[in-house]
């Protein structure tokens, strides 16, 4: 009877203290909002480290920029100040052109030669988070990039003067060729940018298409199928080399999962995502072969800077996927 009270009082304490202490919360920020399946694939690597962990390492997700703004993630990783976070892989071109080839121009448009060129380009990448004190988890595509306007567009011509959303230098560059107005636009603030004018003009995929109601505030999607950019989710390796090995284990198990999942997401998105933009009275257009035909000219253009950019390195990566 005495060692039953005592097993339920000071040691039933202590054992639950011992799984506070053990216990440990992760802050994860995402530029994305919930609905989008990027972070629908977040919630479930984090469920996923959580029940390998049985709650040993809880990750917390700030959603559609909440807790960092989207320009800021990764060096909030980078610097400690959160031990993950995701964002899209090519906002760091300025740091190495590797890190935006997914981004250029009609080089990758379809789901193989996405695999075939991340293959390349991983090792590279790796590497160069790891200078920076960072290790790569897991990275996903979004479905092919399409153009929205508030008219049909015919051809490069007809982007000339519009007011063009960009997010990174390499859209940058190409509304610069194509001869529009590139302005600095994240995806929560899509809605109210076009609402009030500051851009009529947006490359992005069917996914922030619909998450964003685009069909509130333009008419047109073109089907460009421009190139298929990938968002990463890294973590400070410091933070990581801290957790005890089954931990580790644990995460980056749950990252090959949510890299494998991730892909079949996006290809699922594709589909889905542009029938609901043609649902909600979205005109969705094939591109003409004059548009098609000017777009691919500024490609080749930019593949030109960005092997000039890379060096025998970039070289090297492009040599490696176009093999």
């Amino acid at each position: 009877m005495f060692v039953s009270r005592y097993l339920g009082g000071p040691i039933a304490a202590l054992v639950g203290l011992a799984i506070q202490v053990q216990a440990e919360t992760w802050d994860m920020p995402t530029p994305y909002p919930d609905a989008t399946f990027h972070t629908v694939n977040i919630h479930e690597f984090a469920k996923d480290v959580a029940a390998a962990t049985d709650g040993g390492l809880e990750i917390k997700v700030h959603s559609a920029g909440s807790l960092f703004k989207h320009p800021e993630i990764s060096k909030a990783v980078r610097s400690g100040q959160v031990p993950a976070g995701e964002f899209f892989l090519s906002l760091l071109a300025n740091d190495n052109a590797a890190f935006g080839i997914d981004s250029m121009p009609f080089l990758a448009t379809n789901y193989e030669d996405a695999q075939r060129l991340w293959a390349a380009q991983k090792g590279v990448i790796e590497a160069l988070l790891e200078d920076q004190g960072v290790m790569a988890l897991y990275a996903v595509p979004w479905p092919p990039q399409g153009l929205y306007t508030n008219k049909e567009i015919t051809s490069v011509d007809d982007l000339a003067g519009l007011k063009f959303r960009t997010y990174n230098a390499t859209l940058e560059e190409f509304a610069n060729l194509a001869g529009a107005a590139p302005t600095q636009v994240e995806v929560p603030d899509i809605p109210q940018a076009f609402s009030t004018g500051r851009v009529e003009a947006m490359i992005t995929s069917p996914s922030t298409g619909v998450n964003s109601k685009a069909w509130d505030f333009v008419s047109h999607y073109t089907d460009i199928q421009a190139w298929i950019p990938k968002n990463i989710v890294v973590v400070n390796k410091r933070a990581f080399q801290r957790l005890d090995e089954a931990t580790q284990a644990a995460i980056l198990e749950a990252a090959a999962a949510a890299e494998a999942r991730g892909w079949e997401m996006s290809r699922a998105e594709t589909a889905t995502q542009t029938a609901a933009l043609k649902e909600n009275g979205i005109v969705v257009v094939e591109p003409s072969e004059e548009l098609m035909a000017g777009l691919r000219a500024i490609g080749v253009q930019m593949l030109e800077t960005w092997k000039a950019e890379a060096g025998d390195a970039g070289a090297a990566l492009l040599g490696a996927y176009q093999q």
